[in-house]
C-alpha cells in the first residue's frame, strides 16, 4: 500500500460544556485531522494533541511539526504492507506518541477500506457494543457536581468518573457517593498530587470506588508503587503509560491494578493491543480513556475497546455529550445498557463531512 498524498487539517472545536482538570479548564478542543489517500480510498486518522501541554508535552502545534518534517515524509509513497513494516519508517522518530497514533490510524482505515473489513475485526476485537460511562470535569460546588452527575445517570450512564484535585477532592466524591450509593464511581486526579500529598486521599479508601486513577506524576512508577502498597482501591495508570515497555514494567513492580489505554497516548492501536494481550497475561483489567476525541477518535476507540480484555467501562460518551457540531456523518448513541455500538463498517466505519471541517479548520495543508 502506497499513501500517496496527506492533507493536514488543524482543527478548534467549541466544546458544548467547558471541561475543566486539574492542570485547567477549556471552551474549545484543538486536535489534527489527518486524511489519506491511496489508490483511490481515503482514510482518516486523528491526532488527539491538545493546543496546550497540559495532559502532555504533545501539542497540536508540535505534532503538526513532527508529522509534517518527519513522520509523514518518512512514509509518503513507500510501499508498506503491514504494521511492522509502517513501525519501522517511523522508529527513527524518538517520542511523539499522539502524532504517530494519528499517522498510524489513516493506515489502519485505509487498511481496513482496502480489505473491505472494520478495523475492529483487524484488531480481533469481540464486543458487538462497548460499555461506556461518562467523565466529569471540576465543577463549581460539590451540590453542582452531584447535579451534574444525576443529570447524566438520568441519559442512562451506568459508571461516572470525576476529576478531582487538591481541595476538591474528598469533599466532591463523598458528596456523589451519598447520593448514589451503587453507582460505578471513579476518580481522575491527572498527576496532581505528590508523594507526600496523596495519603489525604486515603478516606477515599471508604467510598468503594472503581479506582484511583493517576494521582502522581505523569513520569512515574516507582512512587505509584509505594502508595498501591497503602491504599486498598486499585490505583489505576493512565498518563505514566506511554509504551507496551512501561505497562511492562509497571506490572512488575506492581505500581498499579488497572491501567488505562489511550491509543493516543501509547503510538497508536499497535501498541494498544500489546498492552492489551501484555496485561490479559497477568489479569489487569484495561479500559479505554477517553481525550474528548472527535467522531474519527471516537470511533477508534471504540473499536479497540471491543477486544476481550476491556472490562471495565470505556470514557467514550455519546456524540452529544462533547460538541457543538462533530465533523463526521454518523453519530455515536447511547444504549439503553449504558453501551455504545461498535462500528461495523470498512476501516473506522466513518465518513468525515468536509463542510463540517470547512467550519473549523484553522489551517489546511497538503504534503505529497
Amino acid at each position: 500500500m502506497k499513501i500517496e498524498r496527506i492533507n493536514l487539517y488543524h482543527l478548534r472545536m467549541d466544546l458544548r460544556n467547558p471541561f475543566e482538570t486539574s492542570f485547567g479548564r477549556i471552551h474549545t478542543r484543538d486536535c489534527i485531522l489527518l486524511e489519506g489517500f491511496c489508490d483511490g480510498i481515503v482514510g482518516y486518522g486523528e491526532c488527539a494533541a491538545d493546543r496546550d501541554p497540559g495532559y502532555s508535552y504533545e501539542t497540536s502545534l508540535t505534532a503538526w511539526h513532527i508529522l509534517r518534517d518527519f513522520l509523514i515524509p518518512s512514509i509518503l509513497n513507500e510501499d508498506i504492507q503491514n504494521i511492522p513494516e509502517f513501525l519501522n519508517h517511523i522508529q527513527s522518530v524518538r517520542g511523539h506518541p499522539m502524532a504517530k497514533a494519528g499517522l498510524e490510524m489513516v493506515y489502519w482505515d485505509l487498511l481496513g477500506k482496502t480489505e473491505n473489513r472494520s478495523l475492529k475485526d483487524i484488531l480481533g476485537g469481540t464486543y458487538e457494543k462497548v460499555q461506556v460511562g461518562v467523565s466529569i470535569g471540576i465543577q463549581e460546588s460539590p451540590k453542582q457536581l452531584v447535579e451534574t452527575a444525576n443529570e447524566y445517570l438520568s441519559q442512562g450512564y451506568s459508571r461516572i468518573k470525576i476529576k478531582i484535585k487538591p481541595g476538591r477532592d474528598i469533599g466532591d466524591t463523598s458528596a456523589v457517593r451519598e447520593e448514589f450509593p451503587q453507582l460505578m464511581l471513579q476518580v481522575d486526579a491527572n498527576s496532581a498530587y505528590t508523594l507526600e500529598t496523596a495519603e489525604s486521599l486515603l478516606p477515599l479508601d471508604n467510598l468503594n470506588l472503581l479506582l484511583i486513577e493517576q494521582p502522581l506524576s505523569e513520569d512515574d512508577l516507582w512512587d505509584h508503587h509505594q502508595i498501591q502498597k497503602i491504599f486498598k482501591t486499585p490505583i489505576c495508570l493512565d498518563e505514566s503509560i506511554t509504551s507496551p515497555r512501561h505497562a511492562r514494567q509497571a506490572i512488575e513492580m506492581e505500581a498499579c491494578k488497572i491501567i488505562n489505554i489511550k491509543p493516543g497516548r501509547v503510538g497508536g492501536f499497535s501498541q494498544a493491543v500489546e498492552i492489551h494481550n501484555l496485561a490479559r497475561t497477568f489479569d489487569i483489567p484495561v479500559w479505554c480513556g477517553g481525550m474528548l476525541e472527535t467522531g474519527v477518535g471516537r470511533a477508534a476507540n471504540l473499536s479497540v475497546s471491543s477486544l476481550p480484555g476491556f472490562t471495565l467501562p470505556a470514557d467514550i460518551s455519546a456524540t452529544e455529550r462533547y460538541y457543538e457540531e462533530d465533523i463526521t456523518e454518523q453519530s455515536f448513541h447511547l444504549n439503553p445498557d449504558s453501551t455504545i455500538d461498535v462500528p461495523t463498517g470498512p476501516g473506522l466505519g466513518i465518513d468525515v463531512d468536509p463542510e463540517a471541517v470547512k467550519r473549523v479548520a484553522l489551517e489546511v495543508l497538503t504534503i505529497r
